[in-house]
């Protein structure tokens, strides 16, 4: 049978290959795996603001209350709520049901562990397997009754618990005399982001706040954020957060309407950490996708450097193992343990608020401490059960030898299938745009031309 977990969960459009069947099925895996004949667990659900949300969370909470556990359903509140509440309340796992920045259409569940980290692959694979197992009929037998069924139970206070220890981010600091602009993605942010920054005492100039249920990530969030820049220097913010679907990640605009990417974000707050000497072994993890402008600036400022596989999940994974503090990712994804144990979109953001009051520095000065390299992105539709022959395609490997070899010491190359949609990514970095977006198409245009 076909896995089902990818890099970052299940994934897929609701209802034809994310159906109910599917998630009553983990719901029902899950629970059995984390219980293993122990107490009953209790399971923490979350979810962003689409419309199937609802579907799937009846589904997987049916499915976990058939195999004894008890749910806990906190309604649409960030992943990362997810992560830090299901530690917080001593809840044996916590689930997410989103997609993140996939159109509303889509729809996905990606499960944390007792920690509140995300579920190793050893993990996800016991629970698929259970999950197997119910789908062929074969784990209907040793089900509970009476008194053994579980219970679901209103964790509407989820939301308020996530926001209180989103505070501890800023500590005593008033943000007072602070403007800001949030772009909520019609998301799961839609309500922490604007009442956090308010209670701070920020000014908040709020947009894509009115989630329909199919409106998420439509024209909005970190996926559009040109919307969010008209809208920073139409208000007049220091700075403007564009959040995506499920809120754990976070782009910024300074206050002359330039995206501040993933990058720049981990280079202000690395510098600041580092300057403060909180900066655990000097160190800050980053992946493969990293711009090599990323490199320099730390290589000028003393800093070290850990590189992982796309995916916040190895970003965590070596910091964790390493004992590391700050890592991320290009698009947005920054971990502080100090915080959180994922991604989260809205610590990110108070964090560069919290840098710019205590530096008296604007955004863009900040920034302005790494030089970023031209990049050109082509993203190759290509089915998911081909999303590998490249690397078995002689003529397509020969072409990224060949382009590499014309761009050493002036760029870069990388080429890698996506871990949640059916696409190849061809990435091509150098200080010559014109050449590596020339590169970069011929490139995606011929592993289209092989693989379609």
């Amino acid at each position: 049978m076909t896995r089902l977990f990818g890099t970052d969960g299940v994934r897929g459009v609701a209802n034809t290959e994310l159906t109910p069947e599917l998630a009553f099925s983990l719901g029902c895996g899950l629970a059995r795996c984390i219980s293993q004949g122990q107490k009953r667990v209790g399971i923490l659900i979350g979810m962003d603001t689409r419309r199937s949300g609802h579907m799937l969370e009846a589904a997987l909470t049916a499915g976990i209350l058939s195999a004894g556990g008890d749910v806990y359903a906190a309604g649409v509140v960030p992943t990362p709520a997810v992560a830090y509440l299901t530690k917080k309340y001593g809840l044996g796992a916590g689930v997410v049901i989103s997609a993140s920045h996939n159109p509303f259409l889509d729809n996905g569940i990606k499960i944390f562990d007792s920690n509140g980290y995300k579920m190793s692959d050893e993990a996800e694979r016991d629970i698929e397997d259970a999950a197997n197992e119910v789908r062929n009929g074969k784990g209907m037998s040793g089900r509970p009754v009476g008194g053994g069924i579980g219970i679901r139970h209103d964790a509407g206070y989820a939301l308020r618990d996530y926001i209180v220890h989103m505070k501890s981010v800023v500590g005593e600091l008033d943000f007072g005399g602070v403007k800001v602009a949030l772009d909520c993605a019609n998301g799961s942010m839609y309500q922490a982001a604007p009442a956090l920054f308010t209670e701070l005492g920020a000014e908040a100039f709020v947009m894509a706040d009115k989630p329909s249920g199919e409106n998420i990530n439509l024209r909005c969030g970190s996926t559009h954020i040109e919307v969010l820049a008209k809208r920073t220097l139409e208000s007049g913010s220091g700075a403007g957060f564009a959040f995506d679907g499920d809120g754990d990640r976070c782009l910024a605009v300074d206050e002359n309407g330039k995206v501040v990417d993933g990058d720049q974000i981990l280079s202000v707050l690395a510098l600041f950490y580092k300057n403060k000497g909180v900066l655990k072994k000097n160190t800050v993890v980053s992946t493969v996708m990293s711009n090599i402008g990323f490199e320099v600036m730390c290589g000028e400022n003393g800093l070290n450097i850990e590189k992982t596989a796309v995916g916040d999940k190895h970003v965590f994974k070596c910091m964790l193992e390493n004992g590391y503090m700050l890592g991320g990712e290009q698009s947005g994804h920054v971990i502080n343990l100090n915080y959180s144990t994922t991604g989260d979109g809205l610590c990110t953001a108070l964090q560069l608020v919290v840098v710019m009051k205590e530096t008296g520095k604007k955004l863009s000065e900040l920034a302005s401490a790494m030089e970023r390299y031209p990049q050109v992105l082509r993203n190759v539709r290509v089915s998911n059960e081909r999303k590998s022959g490249y690397l078995t395609s002689s003529e397509i490997m020969d072409a990224i030898g060949a382009l590499e070899k014309r761009l050493e010491g002036r760029g870069r190359v990388l080429v890698r299938p996506s871990g949640t949609e059916p696409l190849i990514r061809v990435m091509l970095e150098g200080r010559d745009m014109p050449e590596i977006t020339r590169e970069a198409e011929a490139l995606a245009a011929l592993i289209e031309d092989v693989l379609s």
